[in-house]
């Protein structure tokens, strides 16, 4: 579903990405943790065509994400880090023109958005002004945006950042039942949410693939207890997986 060749991102003399090789399957849900500056924010950029890799090659679905990106991007639903949002419009007036640019119109955009709004908790909050929302309100809106397409991929930057437990578990429910559905990618310094939620973890150091596998092949890997455990000891120069 989604292949990773040798990618390499620099920017000027800094290297956020170097020689980074993967493979994902279909349906798979990938954590990717590592300390700041890893490369996760970079590697979700360079999948959601957002920036073009500087060498190497990545393909989804086998559409290249360069050469072929407005394909890549009917694909894809993606969450960034920070909030990019309209704060002047309102919440349904802003998914409205979200699933316009998406191809989404007339009795199936509708159906679709008034999905979504329940699905993310957004009921009621239909009218409000974006520009007035909580944080967790806002982090709602913007996931109920990367999913309305209805994407084979979703690609997710610290999707629980900076929420408050109540929040952090409707996400979690919302996205728990997409496993084995979509292809999900998502980036966490959350070792209890890598673990609940991904499938398989991509822990990244200094933008270079330190190990992957699945909760418990990395902790037998490293010969620890927990993923908190794994990430301190590759961190320090542990084994390549």
């Amino acid at each position: 579903m989604i292949e990773v060749e040798n990618v390499t991102q620099k920017f000027g003399p800094v290297t956020a990405l170097e020689g980074l090789s993967l493979q994902i399957k279909r349906g798979e849900a990938i954590a990717l943790v590592g300390s700041s500056g890893a490369g996760k924010t970079t590697l979700l950029r360079v999948l959601s065509t957002y920036m073009a890799p500087t060498s190497g090659k990545v393909s989804i679905a086998g559409h290249d994400v360069v050469t072929n990106s407005l394909q890549v991007r009917r694909l894809v639903g993606y969450l960034p880090e920070k909030d990019a949002i309209y704060p002047e419009m309102r919440v349904m007036e802003y998914l409205s023109f979200r699933a316009r640019l998406r191809g989404l119109y007339g009795r199936t955009r509708v159906k679709r958005l008034r999905e979504m709004v329940g699905r993310c908790g957004l009921a009621g909050l239909e009218r409000a002004l974006i520009g007035n929302l909580s944080k967790g309100e806002t982090r709602r809106v913007l996931l109920a945006d990367s999913l309305s397409g209805e994407p084979e991929v979703i690609l997710l930057d610290e999707p629980t950042l900076g929420l408050d437990p109540m929040n952090v578990e409707r996400i979690h429910s919302l996205l728990s039942p997409l496993h084995g559905d979509r292809t999900m990618l998502f980036s966490t310094h959350d070792m209890a949410e890598a673990e609940s939620l991904g499938s398989r973890i991509l822990i990244l150091g200094r933008g270079k693939r330190i190990a992957f596998g699945t909760p418990s092949e990395l902790r037998e890997q490293f010969g620890v207890r927990t993923l908190t455990e794994v990430v301190k000891v590759s961190a320090t120069g542990g084994t390549h997986g």
